[in-house]
């Protein structure tokens, strides 16, 4: 699966926001000809000002290749421009200049069995992933550990527990859809290698310290070094 590289700077019409949980906002942009994108790309959105100040931000996408808008869940970063606009002013019907899609490296879309491990917005690009896998009939294939703070905090936790992701709640306990309580604490690599096994690619997405805390894990549960993607998510200032 393959697809084309950027476009130049497009108009998005925004369709849909929700605030599905504390500090994140999700966004659904009609985007007339756009381009087709790989689950795991990324859009970069820009904001002017009448002055003709600009500011912009890159966002991955939840939405997969099929889907007919595109799909951004946005965390508020402390004094972000964008996140603070995107979360606070932005209303449907707005218009957002976009450009996108833009990566070919941190994307999967079933070249061989894999494993991802996320925390926080870093999930995102790991929904549009799954979601391919799930309308691919490549559950199997793809393998999700996601990692929240409370499944309130957790972005699209419903949604990744239907698929069968294994959820690690650090500040909460919780009990899983078959009955199963599992305490309050990250994930350990005896819980992670079984999810490993079997695997040729790894992907990694979260805060600078969350992907530090992960790496070790996915190499204790015995995934090579050079099998692993990496993409960090945090405040640019």
């Amino acid at each position: 699966m393959t697809g084309p590289g950027p476009t130049a700077w497009q108009v998005a019409t925004v369709a849909d926001i929700e605030h599905p949980s504390p500090g994140f906002v999700r966004i659904r942009l009609d985007v007339p000809d756009r381009l087709p994108t790989l689950p795991g790309q990324h859009y970069v959105v820009r904001l002017r000002a009448e002055d003709g100040y600009t500011a912009q931000r890159s966002y991955s996408l939840a939405s997969d290749p099929e889907d007919p808008m595109i799909e951004l869940l946005v965390e508020q970063m402390p004094d972000g421009e964008v996140s603070g606009h995107l979360h606070g002013v932005l209303e449907v019907g707005d218009q957002l200049e976009v450009r996108g899609p833009i990566g070919r490296w941190f994307t999967w879309s079933g070249e061989e069995p894999a494993i991802a491990m996320a925390g926080g917005s870093g999930l995102v690009p790991i929904i549009s992933m799954m979601r391919w896998a799930t309308q691919h009939d490549r559950r199997d294939e793809f393998r999700v550990v996601a990692v929240g703070r409370t499944w309130e905090q957790l972005p699209y936790a419903a949604e990744l527990e239907k698929y069968g992701a294994f959820i690690a709640l650090t500040q909460e306990n919780r009990t899983d859809a078959a009955g199963v309580e599992r305490i309050s604490a990250p994930p350990y690599p005896e819980e992670v290698a079984p999810l490993a096994d079997g695997t040729q690619r790894a992907y990694l997405c979260g805060s600078v310290g969350f992907v530090g805390y992960a790496s070790r894990l996915l190499g204790e549960s015995g995934v090579r070094a050079d099998t692993v993607r990496v993409e960090q998510f945090g405040s640019t200032g």
